[in-house]
């Protein structure tokens, strides 16, 4: 007796099944409009399909076009699985050829596919494909003359993505696929709107669950309660899909961005190398290699670590910093070619409002400090004002010359309390 084989190898057949029963439903309801041209057949034959599917269909309006290239639309069309809402759109207008309606579903061959504000309920989804049975070999369908989404959104239980358009000019499944994505990532306080041009090398393998390498190029933005990153992005690699998941192992990415806060605004350039993860709302690269550059208020630096970053910042960095940022509070430091370690942990809000601590050290001379970036940007900002920094810390170093003057076992306490 055969093993049982896995939820997701299950999962995976059975798209290919459902893409045939979608053909095959397609075939018969097309056949039953050209012979009983009623909306009350139409309904009739929508509802024979959702049988066939598990799901329970409804649609305002069926249109039929049978010149040329058959074509099938619906309006205002809405499934649900077990009462539970899983899919709505506005539109859906299907073109498929004579050869595929004459194979019943063997040939997956569409002309074209749109959708109009569609709504996906992405864990619906999920319970109706892990609720199929089995089926034969995962493929996904030619598309001659592409897709077309526009005003789309996902629904997730801890992310959401609004405003959702996707130009895809034509996908052959084992070509490389090049399409347009416009959108906005919401999760929690975290706003990511986004508009890319993706590369991807081979749509059939990322169906079982194979690496396809993956290239994108656009701007994003991330948004939060009073501050902005605008950002230029470049992001490759071979990338892995799972069921709610996604892995780029490795991830190169590439970023020229802007902090932007309180009308202040502070350039950077970040180099980002290692395994990315994505999956319960986070991208997680670990370990990761980082390389930053910046203008004077970010200094330049190269640092190891970990980066997680979703409804919490999480960052565990180890690196050297080329220099001491002039525009940064003046430490006494010893003069040395010694490189500038360094080490910073932050765990708390994406807009860094909570307390990230930072450990340097060269040679002899130790400097630990806990700020809050905000107001460490405002304060190098402001004109005059405080001239104590917003931190707390403490310096030690063996030695120290000021103004011609040499202290031994220096240490300096710094306090944030107002």
């Amino acid at each position: 007796m055969n093993a049982p084989l896995p939820p997701r190898t299950r999962r995976r057949r059975w798209l290919t099944l459902a893409s045939r029963g979608l053909l095959l439903a397609l075939a018969l309801l097309l056949l039953a409009l050209l012979l009983l041209q009623t909306q009350f057949a139409r309904g009739l034959l929508l509802r024979a399909a959702g049988t066939a599917l598990d799901l329970q269909l409804e649609a305002g309006r069926i249109e039929l076009g049978l010149r040329g290239t058959p074509r099938l639309q619906l309006e205002d069309l809405s499934v649900r699985h077990n009462g539970e809402d899983t899919l709505h759109a506005r539109r859906i207008a299907v073109t498929l050829p004579w050869r595929t309606l004459r194979g019943f579903g063997k040939t997956l061959e569409f002309d074209r596919i749109e959708l109009d504000a569609p709504l996906l309920h992405l864990p619906a989804l999920q319970r109706w494909l892990a609720a199929r049975p089995e089926s034969g070999e995962s493929r996904i369908p030619t598309l001659r003359h592409g897709l077309r989404l526009r005003d789309g959104r996902i629904r997730n239980d801890d992310w959401a993505i609004e405003g959702l358009f996707i130009d895809l000019p034509a996908l052959h499944p084992k070509q490389p696929a090049t399409l347009q994505v416009r959108g906005s990532y919401r999760a929690a306080a975290l706003t990511l709107p986004a508009s890319l041009a993706i590369t991807l090398d081979s749509p059939q393998a990322l169906l079982t669950k194979r690496a396809s390498a993956i290239r994108s190029t656009g701007q994003l933005e991330l948004r939060g309660d009073g501050w902005s990153l605008p950002a230029q992005v470049m992001l490759a690699g071979p990338l892995q899909l799972g069921r709610d998941s996604a892995l780029l192992r490795p991830a190169k990415l590439g970023i020229s961005a802007r902090f932007v806060q309180s009308n202040a605004s502070t350039p950077f350039r970040l180099g980002l190398y290692g395994p990315m993860a994505f999956n319960e709302a986070s991208w997680r690269v670990v370990p990761a290699t980082l390389v930053l550059d910046g203008d004077g208020r970010v200094p330049d630096a190269q640092a190891r670590g970990s980066v997680s970053f979703g409804k919490r910042l999480v960052l565990h960095l180890d690196g050297a910093l080329k220099d001491w940022p002039q525009r940064w509070p003046t430490l006494p430091l010893p003069p040395s070619r010694a490189p500038l370690g360094f080490a910073l942990d932050y765990k708390g809000a994406p807009d860094l409002q909570e307390d990230a601590t930072l450990a340097l050290h060269r040679d002899d001379t130790r400097f630990e400090a806990r700020f809050r970036l905000p107001e460490l940007q405002r304060w190098l900002d402001a004109e005059g004002g405080d001239p104590l920094p917003p931190l707390a810390g403490r310096l030690s170093t063996p030695r120290v010359t000021l103004d011609g003057v040499t202290l031994e076992g220096v240490e300096i306490e710094l306090d944030d309390s107002p």
